[in-house]
């Protein structure tokens, strides 16, 4: 019985909740750092800017320019740094890095650079999952390792599988001592890929799931920094890119709106009664996952009663009721 009418109940809303504008966006001119522009988007708003599509992308650099602002602005977005070796090594030396400062490295180009590679020169660059370069493993154990150049070329998943099924794993570099021995096996003017990483994730500050992108093809400062933050730039048509979190930039916060939805239905068992809690909690239950379905998130569902205390009341043979 529940599945019948619920069926009703989505044929009926399923317009309203799929094209309603759930957010609305808030410039604020203050210039703020990311954590000073977070916490005042959770006083004032909601949070600071969360953006999931093209349409929000398009409807915050309407709100940003006709505030008459035109260049980056904090949104939600934020990256952390944290690098990795392939095989988990974390004693002595793990924190070892020959980076290659004269070319800004690591610089994150268009936010795809998570992988590190080790050039001829035994300086460090960080490279995409796309890039295809020969690799080095190490045999052995991680206290006596045994180093093997593989002059097949491979993106840095490949290489790692490769050097885990045929030998241990992808090199740990500890120390100079080591980067010479590595450096020496990579060919003239070559890059090969180590066993250092960091996972690919983006993350919203409310939480919401990161699907949806708008990089800008430029380089984004790293450095030695544990977390970076997201700006929209609006001389780049709103594109992001990152920078340092402790920079000073005005921000976009948001809130949700609230939103009447309407909705009628009618039952095929007249002894069924729409207020009890019980098929009221039922009901609302599958509308807020119906929700989840067409990717809303952050927003909540509640009955609005009237003055006597019901939900649903029926007009003919249909009953009516607001949300």
């Amino acid at each position: 019985m529940m599945k019948r009418i619920l069926l009703l109940v989505f044929i009926l809303s399923d317009w309203n909740l799929s094209t309603c504008h759930l957010l609305e966006y808030h410039h604020v001119p203050e210039a703020k750092t990311w954590n000073e522009a977070q916490s005042y988007c959770r006083q004032k708003y909601t949070d600071l800017a969360t953006i999931k599509n093209t349409e929000e992308m398009n409807q915050l650099i309407s709100t940003v320019s006709s505030a008459g602002y035109s260049s980056q602005v904090w949104i939600g977005l934020y990256n952390q740094i944290n690098w990795r070796w392939s095989d988990g090594y974390t004693g002595s030396g793990a924190g070892y890095r020959n980076w290659e400062t004269s070319a800004k490295q690591p610089d994150f180009d268009s936010a795809d650079q998570f992988f590190v590679s080790i050039g001829s020169d035994g300086r460090w660059w960080d490279d995409d999952s796309s890039v295809k370069h020969p690799f080095i493993c190490y045999a052995g154990n991680q206290q006596n390792p045994e180093f093997v150049f593989v002059h097949e070329e491979s993106n840095w998943s490949s290489a790692q599988s490769y050097c885990r099924e045929n030998f241990t794993d992808l090199i740990t570099v500890r120390n100079r001592t080591e980067n010479r021995k590595i450096q020496n096996l990579v060919p003239d003017k070559k890059w090969a890929w180590t066993g250092l990483f960091r996972d690919p994730n983006f993350y919203w500050s409310d939480q919401s799931i990161f699907s949806y992108s708008c990089w800008d093809d430029v380089l984004n400062p790293v450095g030695l920094l544990n977390i970076i933050c997201g700006v929209a730039d609006l001389q780049s048509s709103g594109k992001w890119k990152f920078l340092p979190c402790d920079t000073r930039k005005p921000f976009v916060c948001y809130k949700i709106k609230k939103q009447v939805v309407k909705l009628r239905m009618k039952l095929e068992d007249s002894s069924v009664d729409l207020n009890d809690p019980t098929i009221k909690a039922n009901i609302l239950k599958q509308l807020q996952n119906r929700l989840k379905e067409k990717g809303v998130t952050g927003v909540t569902l509640k009955w609005r009663e009237k003055p006597d205390g019901k939900v649903f009341h029926k007009k003919g043979e249909r009953y009516k009721t607001e949300l």
